[in-house]
């Protein structure tokens, strides 16, 4: 396949994907699914019993990048391929998805405090028939936080859309004593497995 796409479909909210996109001079148009609460959704988030946490971003993404396909025809949109991600946070082979509360944030990061724990995003296109995606994993170490610490960051409300209740380019920065994998994986979007992806759906990156 080798077609000269001017956009893609990115079929996420997050700003962290919207912006590393733009860093590797992907240019985009949103396209959003239904993820709201007391709405139906258009994909269900739940882990089935026992997927791991690599199972489970891999499965999300790819199901989100063929619901966007979907929402691209009905909606009568031109054709360009549909990119979808997912991102989680497993510690000690349990998934941490996003927190539902403040008190859920706190009780997430108390867990996290002092230990290291992986991060999984798996990023999937689809264009026609043709459906590819790819899995990035990290470790994060985090040093020992307190319970001020914990508190105060879970004030903020910078934990709320995020699996693990922390965001690595925000305040959490200060949380995290090493890294071995994906600096952009753990913001939601690997850059490199992103950039590999789309070549393979004849997109050309700007050098």
């Amino acid at each position: 396949m080798n077609l000269p796409f001017r956009y893609i479909y990115l079929a996420s909210r997050s700003p962290r994907r919207r912006e590393i996109l733009t860093q590797i001079g992907v240019r985009f148009e949103m396209l959003l699914l239904r993820d709201a609460s007391g709405r139906a959704v258009d994909v269900d988030e739940s882990p089935r019993g026992g997927e791991n946490g690599a199972d489970y971003v891999l499965r999300l993404a790819r199901e989100k990048a063929e619901v966007g396909w979907s929402r691209m025809a009905l909606r009568h949109l031109p054709m360009a391929p549909v990119l979808a991600a997912d991102t989680t946070v497993v510690l000690n082979g349990d998934i941490i998805g996003k927190p539902s509360s403040r008190e859920d944030a706190v009780a997430m990061l108390t867990r996290l405090s002092g230990s290291t724990h992986e991060v999984h995003t798996a990023v999937a296109v689809k264009f026609e028939h043709k459906l590819e995606s790819a899995l990035s994993s990290t470790s994060v170490s985090f040093g020992a936080l307190s319970e001020e610490v914990i508190r105060r960051y879970a004030a903020s409300g910078e934990p709320m859309d995020k699996a693990g209740a922390y965001g690595i380019q925000g305040r959490a920065a200060v949380f995290v004593e090493g890294i071995a994998g994906s600096y952009s994986g753990v913001m939601g979007l690997p850059a490199f497995e992103t950039a590999d992806l789309l070549r393979r759906f004849g997109f050309t990156l700007p050098p």
